[in-house]
């Protein structure tokens, strides 16, 4: 896709912010008519600039009130020549529902992932059931978040 422009950028802050905004509304903040914002949307959505449309759930407000970022090392060697512990470990964590973002880092430590979990009983479920008997998990060590300071979804567009 070429460059986003000015207006492009807006469109996006719009629904960044308010992603069931109108396009009505959305027009009258960017200065274009209804039709060209839909056009763009639609042009950015083809393109891939717009991935998806989700609601964004409190996990409080679902019981879910325990957050904690792990730190996930694993083996070097894989036990079979056929998939590396990475292979491995990747396709499992996209069946863990209690990670909600699983990211590969570099440095020291092979993962980082955010598990979402109602409270320590469930977290300890969770490290003891599932990923401490992972084949590829060497060592783990976890953070807990106390105050979550600041949490988006928008990424800063300039």
């Amino acid at each position: 896709m070429e460059a986003l422009d000015k207006l492009d950028r807006q469109i996006l802050r719009n629904l960044q912010s308010e992603g069931r905004a109108t396009y009505d509304e959305i027009a009258a903040t960017v200065g274009l008519s209804p039709s060209a914002v839909l056009r763009r949307v639609k042009r950015l959505e083809a393109a891939g600039v717009i991935d998806r449309y989700v609601a964004l759930v409190k996990p409080e407000a679902v019981g879910l009130g325990l957050t904690a970022y792990i730190n996930v090392q694993l083996e070097k060697r894989a036990e079979s020549a056929k998939r590396t512990p990475m292979d491995l470990f990747r396709a499992s964590v996209q069946a863990w529902p209690e990670v909600v973002e699983c990211s590969a880092l570099t440095g020291e430590m092979d993962f980082l992932l955010r598990l979402v979990v109602a409270d320590m009983a469930a977290y300890s479920r969770f490290m003891m059931d599932t990923l401490l008997k992972h084949p590829s998990v060497q060592d783990c060590r976890t953070s807990f978040v106390m105050e979550r300071v600041k949490s988006t979804t928008a990424v800063p567009l300039g």
